[in-house]
């Protein structure tokens, strides 16, 4: 198995771009994926830089409807015009953050090899896209300034749009999230209902990066989300929403445990 950061926000292999997004590109024994796929198409041009040949990619996992996880879909779609495309039906809906549009190009609901999910699906026995995550513990309050419009009206954001991938190959259990916003705690919970021990990696970003300073309240979530991680048996990467501080936080108390992904980096 491989598991490659195409982007991340932060520079890692010298030769890389690096932007605010996320993308992963990943081998399995059957498949050649991508998990979201970044901001731009300087996505695309890190993979050519780092040999990475997307015209064999066979499935691409849209984690849910951000610009900087689906910003490059299109570009890729011009060099690889068969891949199969996973993503929840409210990914395609207008996202805000403030009055600032942070949603998917609707030209992306004209691909033809589109699938628009409702919840969870089974696409073969390596690979399980799940959603429907429901809980609310530790809820980044960043979240708060992200909202959906419907028939002219915002909503708060209720991250309904957002899916995470389970591969089932050679022996492990990966789980993959894009940014997390319904928490990462939550999704653990919503894994572990589905009947599955723990992962023995998770790669997400843990969506708790601010621009000004964090209240007590939400330093004390960060610290019990990260005791809570440590109890687990698995390993974690994070990195593009996740911010410098909040990392460092957890990494004090997860040490080993955790580590940070920067673009250009291979995780397995």
């Amino acid at each position: 198995m491989k598991i490659v950061t195409l982007m991340e926000d932060t520079p890692g292999k010298q030769q890389c771009y690096f932007e605010h997004g996320l993308s992963l590109y990943i081998e399995t024994r059957k498949h050649r994926l991508l998990f979201d796929t970044g901001a731009s198409q300087k996505t695309i041009e890190n993979a050519v830089k780092m040999g990475i040949d997307l015209t064999k990619i066979d499935t691409v996992i849209i984690s849910h409807g951000h610009y900087d996880h689906a910003g490059g879909l299109l570009d890729f779609c011009r060099i690889n015009s068969q891949a199969e495309i996973y993503m929840q039906k409210q990914a395609g809906e207008d996202h805000y953050h403030g009055d600032r549009y942070i949603g998917i190009d609707k030209n992306i609901l004209q691909l033809p090899h589109l699938h628009l999910l409702e919840g969870d699906l089974q696409i073969d026995d390596e690979l399980f896209i799940f959603a429907n995550i429901k809980g609310r513990r530790y809820f980044a309050r960043t979240n708060l300034e992200l909202s959906v419009k419907k028939n002219g009206q915002c909503f708060p954001d209720d991250f309904i749009h957002e899916q995470c991938l389970l591969i089932n190959s050679e022996g492990k259990r990966i789980l993959l999230s894009g940014c997390a916003h319904n928490g990462i705690l939550n999704i653990l919970d919503r894994y572990h209902e589905l009947g599955y021990a723990d992962p023995d990696i998770v790669i997400s970003g843990f969506h708790l990066a601010k621009k000004v300073g964090y209240e007590q309240t939400e330093i004390d979530d960060i610290i019990k989300t990260a005791w809570e991680l440590k109890n687990t048996s698995s390993r974690y990467y994070t990195g593009h929403c996740t911010g410098q501080k909040a990392f460092l936080l957890m990494k004090d108390i997860m040490k080993d445990q955790l580590n940070y992904m920067h673009s250009g980096d291979r995780i397995i």
